[in-house]
């Protein structure tokens, strides 16, 4: 395999910053409701506040910041014009990914930001230098330009932006332990979420969609980060990553320890195995992911999927919420069992 160009410092401080900020998101999503109140990361606002928005429809509220190449958190704040747009392609990326984020769990589920009570997304580009990755740390999202090699922007894909965001919901929610099964249900909602904003957004249907996510930022025509539709074909023969790894069924499961370099038991290897099963019942239900589908996984993460979920419940729950909303041996329940059963679940 050929080096992505980068010296083994600045392959060093790239570990060391994403380990830093995944702790940090561990530490935010271990806090009470006061606790995170206290740090700011949970809004809570006054009964006053509460009143006046029962009045009115809640808004999106984005704020954009700029690390300008380095690690200070969030960085400098930088304005968009009324009717304009930012002159930083950017920052009017995550701007407009935030929105249609916003939008899309607003108008499809009535739930005004991560914490269902208008929390400020904050946004912080530019982070580092040639950093390769973009997360949600617990309080905000941050992205990196890429290394030039393997990535460019990290804001150049909805489906990253919607897969991160998501990091940040599931925190406030079912707030799975980001390790094994668990972790990897926290891997396949992001990514399910991620690319049901997408396809919402470009108005596609089942069968138009790519499944995939990460396919503009990661540099290659031919390569993506990981694909629903086909785990394990994302990147095939890449000249730094070799082949991708995701298994599609529970045949292919790893079992992996929990560590950094074992992906703290395969959590973004093992998510292709719940991320296929969904795609199957979508492919199954037909139409668009989001009407059908995107609800049912929805409502088990709200009302049911906890910290150390496994798949088996994930499977459980879905099914159960198939069944409530559109009914006993509907074909949406029988897309879901039919979608956990092709991944031997």
């Amino acid at each position: 395999m050929q080096d992505d160009g980068r010296s083994e410092e600045e392959k060093l401080e790239e570990r060391l910053r994403t380990h830093r900020l995944k702790s940090d998101r561990e530490f935010f999503a271990a806090l009470s409701p006061q606790q995170q109140h206290l740090l700011s990361v949970k809004a809570d606002p006054p009964e006053e506040e509460r009143r006046r928005r029962k009045k009115r429809e809640p808004e999106p509220k984005i704020k954009i910041y700029t690390c300008n190449h380095k690690y200070a958190l969030p960085g400098t704040p930088i304005v968009r014009p009324k009717g304009g747009r930012f002159q930083d392609r950017d920052a009017e990326n995550a701007y407009k990914g935030m929105y249609h984020c916003w939008k899309f769990f607003y108008e499809l589920f009535k739930r005004d930001s991560l914490d269902n009570h208008g929390l400020v997304l904050k946004n912080s580009i530019h982070y580092g230098k040639r950093y390769g990755n973009a997360m949600w740390d617990g309080k905000q999202m941050i992205y990196g330009d890429g290394d030039g090699v393997t990535f460019k922007t990290f804001t150049a894909d909805l489906d990253i932006i919607g897969h991160e965001i998501t990091h940040g919901l599931i925190q406030f929610t079912a707030n799975f332990a980001y390790e094994f099964q668990p972790g990897a249900l926290n891997e396949a909602f992001s990514d399910i979420f991620g690319v049901l904003i997408k396809q919402r957004v470009l108005n596609e249907n089942v069968k138009e969609a790519d499944w995939l996510i990460g396919s503009s930022t990661m540099l290659g025509r031919k390569y993506a980060l990981r694909s629903l539709k086909a785990p394990g074909t994302a990147y095939i023969g890449h000249p730094v990553w070799g082949d991708d790894p995701q298994p599609a069924t529970m045949d292919g499961y790893m079992k992996l320890k929990f560590s950094d370099e074992d992906d703290w038991g395969g959590v973004h290897w093992n998510s292709g195995i719940p991320n296929y099963a969904f795609y199957v019942a979508a492919y199954d239900m037909g139409g668009y992911a989001w009407k059908k589908a995107g609800r049912i996984w929805y409502a088990a993460l709200m009302e049911d999927l906890r910290y150390d979920s496994t798949f088996e419940e994930a499977k459980k729950f879905t099914i159960l919420h198939a069944r409530k909303i559109f009914g006993k041996g509907s074909l949406e329940e029988k897309a879901v069992i039919h979608g956990w059963r092709t991944a031997k679940i």
